[in-house]
């Protein structure tokens, strides 16, 4: 799908009900209306740290610091 302002290259899904183009991200097909279904992500909670701060709600992100406190996760804590 290409913009029609500058004619670059945009990231679209195809509607299932036309076969039509549309933006990736709507909610409407642009060209019959058939509202776009999100697929649903699966996520995995197995492998979630939480911070080991027992008052707060993060979690342990990949350099080994909470997303929310920025605290390093330390072994054995709350």
């Amino acid at each position: 799908m290409k913009c029609p302002r500058c004619n670059e290259t945009m990231p679209f899904v195809v509607c299932k009900e036309c076969g039509g183009e549309t933006p990736e991200g709507s909610l409407y097909c642009c060209r019959c209306g058939n509202p776009m279904k999100k697929e649903k992500v699966e996520i995995d909670f197995s492998d979630r740290v939480p911070c080991s701060d027992g008052s707060c709600i993060g979690i342990i992100n990949e350099e080994g610091v909470c997303n929310i406190c920025k605290k390093p996760y330390t072994k054995g804590a709350a």
